[in-house]
């Protein structure tokens, strides 16, 4: 199998589960606190996808912020803003999916070059992922907000590899954002879909990823060649 890729990994979603944000919703929300955090995520997305489009940028944290008002809006949560303030700050202690760390670990030790490549900010992402206890793990974080744009942005896998200083075909997007694998894919680099839910269906599109897994544990797996289930459709 190949040896010494860069691969960038998608952060929220990917290397963390920004709907565990349901558990510090619960005392606030009770019984909304599932759908609240769906929203919320799904809102998020929705807001840096169209800042994007109009060039009307501001960074992912206000996208976050922004997205949290409008859910409290529609779930007529009337929130304090102490109680935002503390949910804003649970989102830099966001928990690791179980096998991240191990699998990082064992992706390093294969010569891989390991980056965080994601729509949040520096500095709030650095925060997370060494609240996390992975930040040592990673050789760089490569953060859209240099670009002042979001992914899909072509712009921002083009800056993935500039940064790297590695060719797209040895470099490869990691992300459970099918989204994010379409965009990577549309920009000429490689890509894994973290397909995380069984059930999570994979856009219709023109391209599709390279590899498919479950989770890293599968990937690391797959790039050092032991059997497992990940499918490789390209």
């Amino acid at each position: 199998m190949e040896k010494g890729l860069v691969l960038g990994f998608d952060v929220y979603g990917t290397l963390v589960d920004p709907l565990a944000m349901a558990e510090p919703l619960r005392a606030l929300v009770g019984e909304q606190a599932e759908c609240f955090a769906d929203m919320w995520r799904r809102k998020q997305l929705e807001y840096a996808f169209r800042r994007g489009l109009m060039r009307r940028y501001l960074d992912f944290d206000t996208c976050t912020q922004q997205a949290l008002r409008y859910t409290q809006q529609v779930l007529c949560c009337d929130l304090p803003e102490s109680d935002q303030g503390r949910l804003l700050e649970a989102y830099l202690y966001l928990p690791l999916f179980p096998e991240v760390a191990a699998s990082l670990q064992a992706l390093a030790a294969q010569g891989h070059r390991l980056v965080a490549f994601t729509n949040g900010v520096e500095t709030s992402i650095r925060a997370l992922l060494a609240h996390a206890g992975v930040l040592a793990q990673l050789e760089d974080v490569v953060s859209v907000d240099d670009l002042r744009t979001f992914k899909p942005d072509p712009a921002v896998y083009a800056y993935l590899t500039q940064r790297t200083n590695c060719a797209p075909s040895q470099t490869w997007l990691v992300s459970s954002n099918a989204w994010d694998v379409v965009g990577a894919k549309a920009a000429g680099l490689r890509a894994v879909w973290v397909r995380r839910q069984a059930a999570a269906v994979f856009d219709p599109w023109e391209v599709e990823p390279d590899v498919v897994v479950s989770s890293l544990a599968e990937l690391a797996d797959w790039l050092a060649g032991r059997p497992n289930q990940a499918s490789h459709l390209s």
